[in-house]
C-alpha cells in the first residue's frame, strides 16, 4: 500500500477532532518547546495548569534564562523528572548566548540544545517553523506499528529511527506540524495504549494492516522492563515552634539537589525513629505515626513510613533548614513523593 494515502484523511480528521489545548494557541517556538518538555512522561490534563502558570512566570526565553533556580523548581513542583526543568533553563541560556535569545529554526541546531532529542526537535521544527520533519513519540510509534503490523520492539532506538525514516517522505510540506500532531492525537484518543483501539472511529482503519488481520492488540511490541527496586523509607515530619525541618538532597542521583523532608532507610519503629531524630541533634517530645505512602519513580518504588515529631526548643540541628507553612508553599520546591506527609503539617497550620 502507498502510505501517502493516509495523509489527507488524517489531516481532515485532526481538523475536526483535535482537542483545544492551551499550547495550540499562539504556537510560538517557545510555547511549543515548553509544552513538549512538560508533556514528556506527564498526562495532558496535568500539564494544562502548569503550562499557564509557568508562562506567566517565564513568558519568554530571556525570562526563563534569568529565572532563579529555586523559582524554576517551585514552578515545576509536582511535575516530576526535574532534570527537564534544569535542561530547559540550560537550553535557554545557550539560546541567549548562541542565538541572541531566538529559538533556532534549524532541526540540527535544535538537537544541540540540552534536553532536546529527535522527537522534541521534530515537534518544534514542524509545529513552530513548518519544517517537514517527523516527530515520533510513543503515540506515533503505536499508531505506526499497528498501521504496518510491525513486530519490531518499540523500546529499541533503532525502531524509532526506522519509523522516522519511514515517515519522512510522507511529510506534507505545507502541513507538517498538523500531520505530526494528528498522528500524536490519533494515538492519544483513538489508537490508545493499554486498551482496545477505537477502530470504528479511526480515519485510517481501511489502511491499517493490524486491523485487517484483527491483531490490533498484538501491537506495539515492547520488551518488558525489569521490575522496579522497592526501597523502604521512613520520613520524619520534624516540627519546632511552628516550623518544619528540610534538607537538600545530594547533588547527584535521585531527586538531585531538591529539598526533602529528612528521611532514613528502612521502616523505623517508634523507638528507632526517636534515635534517628536524636542523631540529627534534636530532642523529640512527642511522636505521632502517619499513614504509610508509596511513590513510584522510573526504576524505584519508595514504600514509606511516616512519623510526625514535635521537638523540644533546643538549638537547631546543623544541615537542616527550617520553614513555616507560608514559606513551604511559596519558596521551597519539594518533590511530590513527600506530599502525603507534608499535607499533615500544612493542613494543621491553615
Amino acid at each position: 500500500m502507498n502510505m501517502n494515502q493516509i495523509v489527507q484523511p488524517l489531516l481532515q480528521w485532526f481538523e475536526q477532532n483535535k482537542r483545544d489545548l492551551p499550547w495550540r494557541h499562539n504556537c510560538t517556538p517557545y510555547r511549543v518547546w515548553v509544552s513538549e518538555i512538560m508533556l514528556q512522561q506527564t498526562r495532558v490534563e496535568a500539564v494544562k495548569g502548569y503550562f499557564s502558570h509557568f508562562l506567566q512566570a517565564a513568558p519568554d526565553i530571556p525570562a526563563l534564562a534569568a529565572l532563579p533556580e529555586e523559582k524554576l523548581l517551585k514552578l515545576w513542583e509536582g511535575l516530576g523528572y526535574y532534570s527537564r526543568a534544569r535542561n530547559l533553563q540550560k537550553a535557554a541560556k545557550q539560546i541567549m548566548e548562541q542565538y541572541g535569545g531566538n529559538m533556532p529554526a534549524v532541526y540540527e541546531q535544535l538537537l544541540t540544545l540540552p534536553g532536546i532529542g529527535s522527537y522534541t526537535a521534530g515537534a518544534v521544527a514542524s509545529i513552530a517553523f513548518g519544517l517537514p520533519v517527523p516527530a515520533v513519540d510513543g503515540n506515533v510509534l503505536r499508531v505506526w506499528m499497528r498501521l504496518t503490523a510491525d513486530h519490531a520492539d518499540i523500546a529499541d532506538l533503532r525502531t524509532k529511527r526506522q519509523t522516522e525514516a519511514a515517515l519522512q517522505p510522507l511529510m506534507p510540506a505545507e502541513h507538517s506540524g498538523a500531520f505530526n500532531q494528528a498522528l500524536m492525537e490519533l494515538g492519544a484518543m483513538v489508537c490508545v495504549p493499554n486498551a482496545a483501539p477505537k477502530c470504528s472511529s479511526c480515519p485510517l482503519a481501511e489502511f491499517c494492516e493490524a486491523h485487517r488481520q484483527g491483531t490490533e492488540l498484538q501491537f506495539p511490541v515492547k520488551k518488558p522492563k525489569p521490575p522496579r527496586r522497592v526501597e523502604q523509607r521512613t520520613i520524619l515530619l520534624l516540627e519546632q515552634e511552628g516550623r518544619l525541618a528540610l534538607r537538600r538532597r545530594p547533588p547527584k542521583g535521585l531527586l538531585a539537589s531538591l529539598w526533602e523532608l529528612p528521611g532514613f532507610g528502612g521502616a523505623l519503629t517508634q523507638e528507632q525513629a526517636v534515635e534517628a531524630v536524636r542523631s540529627l541533634g534534636l530532642e523529640p517530645v512527642r511522636l505521632k505515626p502517619l499513614p504509610p505512602a508509596k511513590h513510584i519513580f522510573t526504576h524505584i518504588e519508595w514504600h514509606m513510613t511516616g512519623w510526625r515529631v514535635w521537638l523540644a526548643p533546643l538549638p537547631e540541628a546543623q544541615k537542616l533548614t527550617w520553614a513555616d507553612a507560608d514559606e513551604l508553599r511559596a519558596g521551597y520546591p519539594l518533590p511530590s513523593a513527600f506530599r502525603p506527609f507534608l499535607r499533615e503539617f500544612l493542613q494543621a497550620e491553615k
